[in-house]
């Protein structure tokens, strides 16, 4: 983070200063007061003091009052309906859903119909992002041909169509020898495998964590054992490899062990969680409420304090949305039949604030998780404060209170589990690539 431009003129056209803020950048651990300049879709330069010489010629000022202004957020796991479920949701819709939220970059899920296995359908979903949303939209293509499992797609020629990293989203590549193969395949040039991790057998027919709750409530339960065995497993397929592995979301403290294990190794690994996952458990299922039915399932009050803690050490990489959108019709079903998922763009930042505002970990820590993290894994440009890197930036009051509301949601669908409650922290401005596509109206 520099200290000062020294005021030097700048040169060029549509630039914004944004003066009065408290920056907050996780690449360089800096938060303190500060300026920051914007250029042509990219930052200038951003410190303590740029403007001690002055403005430049026409530039657009923005005083952030004080508030925190940090790198947009990158999600690194999204289900949108598009193509073959826009009535859940479009490109269009989770993007306006996004920038409410500060979200700046959203990776997708390839689960969709068609599913996101071959070039064409990579190309297919970056024309229709550029075309339809107002953020930057990379896509995670399938991992297997049509999400089956049985046969590995086209790894190296998708990437080179611009596929991010390869998965099949909510779906276990359950077959070992299969993954040995996808793994050894991507290790040759770099490629990113991302597993959702549950053994899909010892999974098969729950729809909540299993343990006391699910026994009380009647309903089949799925073990944190599903998720440790696949996580278990997996590790070893790295150590054979040497590939680079993600898992996307972990749910129990069984798992933070395995992969804190694992790292000390030195395997090219690291995870990710909800922040539904960091502040929710079993117990708030309560009366049978679908959206808290989510994959992987709420674990116990323990496993959330191990998720905790897996944030303030380090060993959790990534916290996500787990944005999983969908229809009224879907929800309103008894427990064990409605799907699972529930909507979380917008609700991302403030919910995992909690972090924050608990103590558990410095506001550069928390949002290395929500933007550098993600970058790094991903071979993105954003996630920083600083000079030649995209302009796009989030503006939030970290205190503020606001209350969540299904009408006022900007997703399509309104399946979120934190509806009616306060959270604290509000997204007044977004910006992705220098051009504001958010403002917060003053209450």
């Amino acid at each position: 983070m520099n200290a000062t431009s020294g005021g030097k003129p700048f040169n060029g056209t549509r630039s914004t200063a944004y003066v009065n803020a408290r920056l907050v950048d996780p690449a360089s651990a800096y938060d303190g007061p500060g300026e920051l300049l914007t250029q042509d879709g990219l930052i200038v330069d951003a410190g303590a003091r740029v403007f001690g010489g002055g403005y430049p010629d026409g530039c657009e000022i923005i005083d952030c009052g004080g508030q925190a202004l940090s790198p947009g957020l990158i999600d690194m796991k999204v289900f949108t309906g598009e193509p073959g479920a826009e009535h859940k949701e479009t490109l269009e819709s989770a993007s306006q859903a996004a920038i409410a939220g500060g979200v700046t970059t959203l990776i997708t899920m390839p689960n969709t119909d068609p599913v996101i296995d071959d070039i064409s359908l990579v190309e297919f979903l970056k024309r229709r992002a550029r075309s339809g949303a107002l953020i930057n939209v990379h896509p995670m293509a399938a991992a297997t041909r049509s999400l089956k499992g049985e046969g590995m797609s086209e790894i190296g020629l998708m990437r080179q169509a611009g596929a991010v990293a390869f998965t099949d989203g909510d779906r276990s590549i359950a077959n070992a020898v299969l993954m040995r193969r996808i793994l050894s395949y991507a290790s040759r040039f770099g490629a990113l495998i991302v597993q959702h991790v549950e053994e899909p057998a010892l999974a098969d027919g729950g729809c909540m964590n299993e343990g006391e709750t699910a026994t009380r409530l009647g309903l089949a339960g799925i073990p944190a054992a599903a998720e440790t065995i696949m996580l278990e497993r997996d590790m070893r397929l790295v150590e054979l490899t040497g590939a680079r592995y993600h898992a996307d979301q972990i749910s129990c403290a069984e798992s933070v062990e395995i992969m804190r294990n694992a790292k000390r190794k030195g395997l090219r690994v690291s995870c990710g969680v909800s922040a539904a996952h960091l502040v929710l458990n079993e117990t708030d299922i309560g009366s049978y409420r679908t959206f808290f039915k989510l994959s992987p399932p709420l674990r116990r009050e323990e496993d959330r304090q191990a998720l905790v803690a897996g944030i303030a050490d380090g060993v959790i990489d990534v916290i996500v949305s787990g944005h999983n959108p969908q229809d009224q019709e879907s929800k309103r079903l008894p427990f064990a039949q409605a799907a699972t998922g529930a909507v979380g763009l917008e609700t991302l930042l403030s919910v995992a604030l909690t972090c924050y505002h608990d103590g558990v970990v410095s506001l550069c820590g928390l949002l290395a998780r929500l933007t550098l993290n993600p970058a790094l894994l991903l071979e993105l440009p954003g996630g920083r404060l600083s000079k030649g890197h995209p302009a796009d930036l989030v503006l939030f009051d970290p205190g503020k209170t606001w209350m969540v509301t299904a009408d006022k949601l900007r997703s399509k669908s309104k399946n979120s589990p934190f509806e009616d409650r306060h959270l604290q922290g509000v997204v007044t401005r977004t910006v992705v690539a220098g051009e504001t596509v958010f403002q917060r109206e003053p209450a």
